[in-house]
């Protein structure tokens, strides 16, 4: 019995790491980012590059760091909380897989919860709650541990690495890779286009308040869509049942 158990976790930790490996790669350049963004900030080296294990949330770190001496302390924790407002969505959209966890993942799984972590989550939420919790905690640890040396060695790389490589098209870029694995319904598409569409108009809106605005029109445009796709669903049935009512039994 523990041969066979370990070779399921064994098999689950290969899966885990082998899904999270592509969504790793685009994150490095947003680490050289980050460390970047460390040397420049008015936070001491030590306190900023301390954000990666603290914070653990590129988009929020960055917002930080760049807001750190010129902003206000209330204005940089504002700041950090709205671009983390997504989570809020990512945590309602796994509470139901979380609810058959027992208390100490329920309480730490949530750290570990960044966008690729959501992604590769929601693609394997019905697997069994032990599968689940393996899978998930090798997926977040595999992007925490690996996280804080790509923005170690962004303090040391990210100086001297030209301009002309345009390192700030990094994140957008992760973030897009992101959104396309996860689409595999229309309403989803729509979700993304609005949600994209509406971020990029108010993209210049104080303390990054675009990413909230745009998050919520996402959510907004996505739920309509899935309504309508049901009462499509719902009215192509009653059809069915009146032209064909063998069909309905």
């Amino acid at each position: 019995m523990s041969v066979s158990v370990g070779s399921m976790r064994a098999k689950i930790d290969r899966r885990a790491v082998a899904d999270s490996i592509p969504l790793f790669l685009p994150a490095i350049p947003f680490g050289f980012v980050l460390g970047l963004a460390v040397t420049e900030s008015e936070m001491p080296v030590a306190i900023g590059w301390s954000t990666s294990p603290l914070i653990f949330g590129g988009a929020a770190q960055l917002a930080v760091l760049t807001l750190a001496g010129t902003a206000s302390i209330w204005a940089v924790i504002v700041a950090g909380l709205v671009i983390n407002t997504r989570h809020v969505m990512y945590s309602a959209a796994l509470a139901p897989v979380f609810q058959r966890q027992p208390t100490w993942m329920r309480w730490f799984g949530p750290f570990l919860l960044i966008d690729q972590v959501f992604a590769l989550a929601m693609l394997h939420s019905d697997r069994p709650p032990a599968e689940f919790r393996r899978y998930y905690l090798t997926c977040g640890l595999f992007f925490y541990i690996n996280w804080q040396w790509a923005t170690a060695l962004g303090m040391v790389v990210g100086p001297i690495i030209p301009e002309s490589w345009q390192l700030g098209f990094a994140p957008p870029v992760m973030f897009v890779g992101l959104v396309l694995i996860g689409i595999n319904k229309a309403p989803q598409g729509v979700a993304a286009i609005v949600g994209g569409t509406v971020g990029l108009v108010t993209a210049g809106l104080q303390d990054r308040l675009g990413i909230l605005v745009g998050a919520v029109a996402g959510v907004i445009a996505g739920v309509a869509a899935e309504l309508r796709a049901e009462r499509l669903t719902a009215a192509a049935a009653a059809v069915d049942a009146v032209t064909d009512p063998g069909a309905a039994r």
